[in-house]
């Protein structure tokens, strides 16, 4: 299966999890006033939030119903959010997300790719 550009949704599964990977990285041993103060990190944070969410637009919705657990939906809202509100961005919200929900997302992208 492909999407209109020819490229198999594994590929945008495999953007996500580099993805996910920078923002875990990028963010190691930051506290949440360091990292909205620090810049460079936090644009390109935002940045990868931003484009995990895109590459999940790319997941077909066979992939997605398939696997409930990934919270597709709120991926692609998050990035929605962060593009579209970037003079409304919520920094409690965003290290929530950093701290909490990245690494269980990565994990859970790393367990469809074995799957897959």
């Amino acid at each position: 299966m492909s999407d209109i550009q020819g490229r198999q949704w594994h590929f945008y599964l495999d953007d996500m999890i580099e993805f996910a990977e920078k923002v875990v990285a990028y963010t190691d041993g930051f506290d949440q006033a360091r990292f909205v103060a620090s810049g460079i990190t936090y644009d390109a944070t935002l940045r990868n939030l931003e484009l995990i969410g895109e590459a999940a637009t790319h997941i077909p919705d066979d992939v997605r119903a398939a696997n409930p657990a990934i919270p597709w939906r709120m991926v692609i809202a998050t990035r929605n959010r962060l593009i579209h509100g970037y003079l409304g961005i919520d920094d409690d919200t965003v290290w929530s997300i950093i701290r909490d929900d990245v690494p269980d997302l990565l994990s859970l992208l790393i367990g469809l790719k074995h799957k897959a």
